[in-house]
């Protein structure tokens, strides 16, 4: 009985487990967004979120965000990526991970979070970064979006990404899709200062 539990807890934590080993004594490591209007640099928060953490971290050591866009952008809210390539094919997903949002961060300007579907533990690949402060996504009476990280350098993009017009999707029958691709042509891990 030990042993099968013992698989499982792996099994369904292989992604997260991938990312453990990216700078694993590294409580703060930082990654670079190169965007098509240009590069932010985060710095994640293990120490809080490390799970999310862990598993944003096996998506970039599989660089499974490169060459992918961001599908949908709401001015002064969010702008969402992570999941759908530049033909807005699906990209692979992993297992969805435990909700860590009661870890204190705050969904604030400038903050990286997980996205999810209504099921509270159902992020998977797709994240969003904070256009504004959105204190209505953090943890009250229901569970919040899980922050695991900041902006560190790259407001200006960040401004730039917010002015981008966008519109509906006649071809996926989406709202809130950047007019011209916004461009997530890679993610990479930075080394250690």
């Amino acid at each position: 009985m030990r042993v099968w539990l013992t698989f499982l807890i792996l099994f369904f934590t292989l992604p997260v487990w991938a990312g453990k080993f990216m700078q694993p004594d590294n409580l703060y490591p930082k990654v670079q967004l190169e965007t098509s209007v240009g590069n932010i640099v985060l710095e994640l928060d293990r120490s809080r979120a490390p799970l999310t953490v862990n598993n944003f971290l096996s998506y970039v050591k599989a660089n499974t965000y490169n060459n992918t866009v961001f599908h949908r952008l709401i001015a002064d809210f969010v702008v969402q990526g992570g999941g759908y390539n530049r033909q807005f094919a699906e990209i692979e997903q992993g297992k969805t991970i435990f909700n860590e949002s009661g870890n204190g961060l705050k969904n604030h300007y400038g903050t990286i979070a997980m996205a999810r579907l209504t099921d509270p533990h159902s992020a998977s690949s797709q994240f969003y970064l904070n256009l504004a402060d959105n204190d209505s996504l953090d943890p009250g009476s229901r569970w919040g979006y899980a922050v695991f990280g900041r902006v560190i350098s790259g407001f200006d993009v960040l401004d730039k990404i917010n002015a981008l017009p966008t519109e509906t999707s006649e071809k996926l029958g989406w709202p809130d899709v950047p007019v011209e691709p916004l461009l997530l042509n890679t993610v990479r891990l930075l080394p250690i200062e």
